[in-house]
Parts: C-alpha cells; structure tokens; sequence
C-alpha cells in the first residue's frame, strides 16, 4: 500500500475493514501463537513442518494487520451528499448496454471493491469510464472481452 494514499470508503467499507482487523488481533493472532508454542513444545524449531508452517501463517497474520491499519489510517470516507447529477464515489448507477441489457453498479474505493456484488473501483476501467458522466452520456469502455459502448442511465 502507498503511504498516505487517500482509501476511499464507504461507512461499511471501514466498519468491515475495522472488523476484520479486530479479529485477527483478538482472535486469529492468539490460535497462531498457540500453535506456534505447541509445534516448539512437541518438536522444537529445527525441520518442524508444523511450527514452519504456523510461523508463515503469523507473518501473513502480521502483514494483513499492517495493510489494514494503512488503509484504516488514511480512510475518507465517501459522503452520502445528494445526488449531483454526475456519477462520483459513492454513486449508484445504473447503464444500458449496447444490447439493451441494463447493470447496475456501486462507485467504490478500491478497497471496497467486489465486481460480484456490483461495487466497481473508481480506479477500474468501467469506474474511470463512469466518473463525472451524466444520465444519458454514452461512454466506451475497454474490457477484456474489447470495447464495449455503455449509456448511463440513472444515477442515484
């Protein structure tokens, strides 16, 4: 993660984020140190798969830990402001495709970010594509797939 780099979030973005951090502190971090010490009581630290594979598990704990307390320490959170007429974080849109078929997306942080669940990256090539649009705008955007012509058709 850059320093001090702006991590655009929702409200439960940052709660989910919180949460998550909470756990592995109070929960995860705790059965890891266990299986540490139990794998160093039975066999030591030298060719001890088990003690090597919990220390692993541990450095990936502490290392999950740190990108989260970056993302934590430089939150913005994305304000619930009344709609401007323009897609922006936080806006919830919906776009025609060239086939008539319509989607429906959630302007995110990457962070916050989950194609499945309709919450695209401002920074993505469909989120770039959308920022500043207004409904009836018709954009292109390249996808893996090749370019494909969008309309906007509701911005809330």
């Amino acid at each position: 993660m850059t320093l001090n780099k702006p991590v655009y979030l929702t409200p439960e973005g940052l709660a989910k984020l919180q949460a998550r951090r909470k756990k592995l502190n109070d929960v995860l971090r705790p059965e890891v140190a266990e299986r540490i010490r139990l794998a160093k009581e039975i066999g030591g630290s030298l060719n001890n798969a088990e003690y090597d594979d919990a220390k692993n598990e541990q450095a990936f704990l502490e290392g999950e830990m740190i990108d989260l307390d970056g993302k934590i320490k430089n939150a913005r959170l994305i304000a619930d402001e009344k709609p401007s007429g323009k897609v922006k974080l936080g806006s919830k849109v919906t776009v025609t495709l060239y086939d008539g078929k319509k989607e429906n997306y959630a302007i995110v942080g990457s962070a916050e970010a989950s194609p499945g669940e309709g919450k695209i990256s401002n920074e993505s090539p469909m989120g770039k594509a959308l920022m500043g649009k207004k409904v009836g705008d018709k954009v292109e955007v390249s996808t893996p797939s090749g370019p494909t012509k969008i309309t906007v058709a509701v911005i809330k």
